[in-house]
């Protein structure tokens, strides 16, 4: 049996991913353990460990509402994202029209550029329609990325289906809807659920149009994180380690179902369509 050899490259990659690894456990391990320390000076340890820093976050910053803000801005971003970008992906994806290529690179634009760059005229803009400060201005700021990515991803789901699965539908007497829905719904639920998927991870985590649009009662867990660190008054580092805790726990439990139902390899791979005879 031939030994696998690494060379001194790959052995210094690896010890850097290591490293890397360690590192960031350590720092989750630290934020975990402060938030139920009572003293943490210099030792490895706390002096004791207590849960008054829990419960005093929890009913000073709202925590129960902001979890069930944050879960309905995501849901409500990943639902229009899903409805308005899976047919605008097919028409990409069929279509041949003027300006096709400019609006392909439009739709890289939001992906690519900082969202602090247009987060902040676009936040102008929702205050000025009176959209800002409330649920409707954080949704509507955060499809603007969330829209172009679900396009961008399901147009090679769309191309990689048989064109002539759709024509024998259309000669059956389907119309378009019915074809998206019952032919071409079955087909992409893959690369939907792929979108959805990254789309709920993406909005849940996504501080700076949400900080540009949201109110006092639509402030998602992200923005609740900043504004327990950076916010007016004196509070211990304890309770801001309890939020951090909190958004952690929830993305990681977002992840997990995610990945109970989606594989991650749905995004990057494209089957070759079969050559037509």
């Amino acid at each position: 049996m031939k030994r696998l050899v690494l060379s001194p490259t790959a052995w210094l990659t690896w010890f850097g991913v290591a490293v890397f690894l360690v590192f960031v456990l350590a720092l989750i391990v630290a934020v975990f353990v402060s938030s139920f320390g009572t003293v943490w000076l210099g030792t490895w340890l706390p002096d004791g460990f207590t849960f008054r820093w829990w419960e005093q976050t929890w009913t000073e910053f709202g925590l129960g509402s902001t979890l069930l803000v944050t879960m309905e801005v995501a849901l409500l971003v990943v639902l229009f994202s899903v409805l308005m970008g899976v047919p605008a992906a097919y028409v990409l994806a069929r279509r041949d029209f003027p300006g096709k290529k400019l609006v392909s690179l439009l739709l890289l634009l939001p992906l690519l550029v900082p969202p602090i760059t247009y987060g902040i005229p676009l936040a102008t803009l929702l205050y000025q329609w009176g959209l800002g400060g409330n649920m409707t201005g954080v949704v509507l700021a955060n499809l603007v990325p969330s829209l172009p990515f679900v396009v961008l991803t399901m147009t090679p789901f769309v191309e990689q289906v048989d064109r002539r699965v759709e024509d024998a539908a259309r000669t059956l007497g389907a119309g378009t809807a019915r074809i998206m829905i019952s032919v071409l719904g079955p087909l992409l639920l893959p690369g939907i659920l792929a979108g959805a998927v990254m789309v709920l991870v993406r909005t849940v985590g996504m501080f700076e149009l949400t900080f540009l649009t949201a109110g006092a009662d639509s402030e998602t867990l992200v923005v609740a994180l900043y504004a327990a660190k950076s916010g007016a008054g004196i509070r211990a580092d304890q309770t801001v380690d309890a939020i951090a805790v909190v958004y952690m726990l929830s993305t990681v439990l977002l992840l997990l179902i995610a990945l109970r139902f989606v594989n991650p390899t749905q995004l990057v791979t494209r089957v070759k369509e079969a050559p037509r005879g």
